[in-house]
């Protein structure tokens, strides 16, 4: 049942996104901007854990949980360390995700011939 939540929950994240391509005119960045964004706000608002529980890897491999995960780690920072945990807390919480992109950016870089899109 996790696996078909989990699908479930990527599958209509993904359809939001799809419908905001198809129906508005926001850029690709901006809307996956705004699924970070949205996460951020949903986990502030404490609507977030409720369907990451339930949606599992469907609900925090996406980018809202990527910005779930920015709003805890402020918290947690401003809570042991005050006002300077708003700048230090978002890249702690999320420094192995971000290093891995880079790393794996890089690799396929290296395996791979990078060019401009003719």
């Amino acid at each position: 049942m996790q696996y078909l939540n989990a699908f479930l929950c990527g599958g209509i994240l993904c359809a939001i996104g799809q419908i905001f391509i198809d129906k508005t005119k926001l850029t690709p960045a901006r809307i996956l901007t705004g699924f970070v964004v949205a996460g951020v706000f949903l986990e502030a608002i404490g609507v977030y854990a409720p369907i990451a529980q339930w949606g599992g890897a469907g609900a925090t491999v996406p980018l809202t949980g990527f910005g779930s995960n920015l709003a805890k780690g402020v918290a947690k920072e401003v809570s042991e360390k005050g006002w300077l945990g708003v700048l230090t807390g978002g890249l702690t919480a999320t420094a192995g995700g971000i290093t891995a992109a880079v790393l794996f950016g890089f690799l396929a870089a290296l395996v791979f011939k990078p060019g401009e899109k003719r």
